[in-house]
């Protein structure tokens, strides 16, 4: 079912294009609530839910396990690579993560498999600001 173009679905587009990195819809319902537009919180769901179907927003879920949001940068599929600490994303392609998902898939006969990559970790600058992390 396709999602009407409401002025509230394209604000919350606007404003999801202006976050930095990947933001959760209650950050984002906070930026709107700022801005005094009227824009309530299960709005904002529906609004994020309705942009990551269409593929206009990616989505993934942090380490605690949270729904993170951001405006989708490259069509298709791809993969992330997210700072823990600055939420610096950088969209990767990942040939033999592709390969192995095939390969694994049609080993335990299943077809037409999904999957999602996102690999988190701590980006150049936020690990020489910090200095040297402990191994996890």
């Amino acid at each position: 079912m396709a999602q009407r173009n409401t002025w509230q679905r394209e604000r919350v587009r606007e404003a999801l294009a202006g976050a930095r990195g990947f933001v959760s819809a209650q950050s984002l319902h906070a930026t709107l609530r700022d801005e005094n537009t009227g824009i309530g919180l299960a709005t904002v769901y529906r609004a994020l839910a309705g942009l990551a179907a269409n593929g206009e927003a990616d989505s993934l879920q942090s380490p605690e396990g949270e729904s993170l949001y951001r405006a989708c940068i490259s069509a298709g599929h791809h993969h992330h690579l997210i700072c823990r600490t600055c939420g610096k994303t950088v969209e990767i392609e990942a040939t033999d993560v592709e390969d192995w998902a095939r390969r694994t898939a049609s080993a335990h006969g299943f077809s037409q498999a999904e999957h999602i990559v996102d690999i988190f970790g701590y980006c150049s600058a936020c690990t020489a600001g910090a200095g040297e992390r402990d191994p996890d």
